[in-house]
């Protein structure tokens, strides 16, 4: 056990970082991200973005499957009602882009709240197949109402300004993007200290027991699909302005997969879970892409095998996780910190 850490109120037992140590760790982090942009390659800038924008979304999904037990494979097309939303305001309204953005998780929150009213019913599996019933709706959505998302023609969308300066590139839209992202997870990290989050670990842990203790199950679950629903429409503006155009390719069903598969493996139910797998996961067809490039010259036609393995991986670390490490990387993680924390005066 570890020891020279006393708590003497409940403010510094709930505190995000509780030690010194931790303090530091933190600063260092910030200075790293402050510096990477000045010393990574544009390449590397690129996939840092990326993977911001997917720690987001996979945040918003651990609230509601980690934290919650509400199982969704929505998540992606919840992200493209957020950026639809950001894309066409951009288009015909020409307010800022921060406007916009809320305006896209805002209209997310509410199309996933009404995509969550299945879960005041039924739970588990038969909740999966609902959140894929809704994500087939948006999809049709997507591609029919051309009116407004011109159909398969997709949108394009100016790169945001600050100040006048245009976030047209990766290093400038990276100081976008990383400060957002650390604000939404601090912010995910803090809702776990209110009564609101309590109440959402209650009802994944006994639903029933939770609706003893007074916990309003209709209410918060709804709120539960809300905040997810928030999370996944504020990604997907972002996702919209990093790449300047959509179409409802953008949003398929297997992004849904790509982000269960992800807090699966980085821990479902912690904060950092989110943050590891959805690193793991957005690093891990990059790896595939190499590995590819290097079988290239016994392969016929490596390009064409290149999405199918893809899948076929993220559906073999699923299961894996599931069998030899169901709480993810998160607990490995705390494993390693168990080590030194004990070393070198452990057993």
């Amino acid at each position: 056990m570890r020891i020279g850490s006393p708590k003497h109120d409940y403010a510094a037992d709930e505190a995000l970082l509780r030690t010194p140590v931790q303090w530091v760790w933190c600063g260092i982090l910030f200075v790293a991200l402050a510096l990477f942009p000045f010393m990574a390659t544009q390449y590397w800038v690129f996939l840092v973005c990326l993977i911001s924008i997917n720690i987001i979304s996979a945040t918003g999904l651990n609230i509601l499957t980690g934290y919650t037990g509400q199982v969704s494979l929505g998540q992606a097309a919840f992200m493209g009602v957020g950026a639809y939303t950001v894309a066409w305001l951009d288009t015909h309204t020409g307010l800022p882009f921060f406007i916009n953005l809320l305006a896209g998780a805002g209209t997310a929150t509410v199309i996933g709240m009404i995509a969550g009213l299945p879960s005041l019913r039924v739970k588990g599996l038969y909740l999966a197949i609902a959140t894929i019933a809704a994500s087939f709706i948006l999809q049709f959505v997507f591609i029919n109402w051309e009116s407004v998302t011109r159909g398969m023609r997709g949108m394009n969308i100016d790169p945001p300004s600050v100040l006048g300066t245009s976030l047209a590139n990766p290093e400038q839209f990276y100081w976008l993007v990383v400060p957002v992202t650390v604000v939404m997870v601090v912010a995910a990290a803090n809702l776990f200290r209110t009564r609101i989050g309590r109440a959402f670990i209650a009802i994944r842990d006994r639903d029933i027991s939770a609706s003893v203790l007074g916990i309003h199950l209709p209410t918060y679950k709804l709120m539960s699909f809300g905040i997810a629903s928030f999370y996944a429409g504020l990604a997907g503006g972002l996702w919209a302005y990093f790449f300047g155009s959509i179409n409802p390719e953008s949003f398929p069903l297997v992004m849904s997969i790509f982000f269960l598969a992800a807090i699966i493996v980085g821990g479902m139910g912690t904060i950092l879970g989110g943050i590891l797998g959805a690193v793991f996961m957005t690093l891990t067809p990059e790896m595939l892409r190499y590995a590819v490039d290097i079988a290239s010259p016994f392969i016929d036609d490596p390009g064409a095998i290149l999405s199918p393995l893809r899948t076929m991986v993220f559906g073999l670390l699923i299961v894996g996780f599931l069998l030899f490490e169901p709480h993810g990387l998160a607990e490995i993680w705390r494993r390693v910190r168990r080590f030194f924390h004990l070393w070198p005066f452990r057993n």
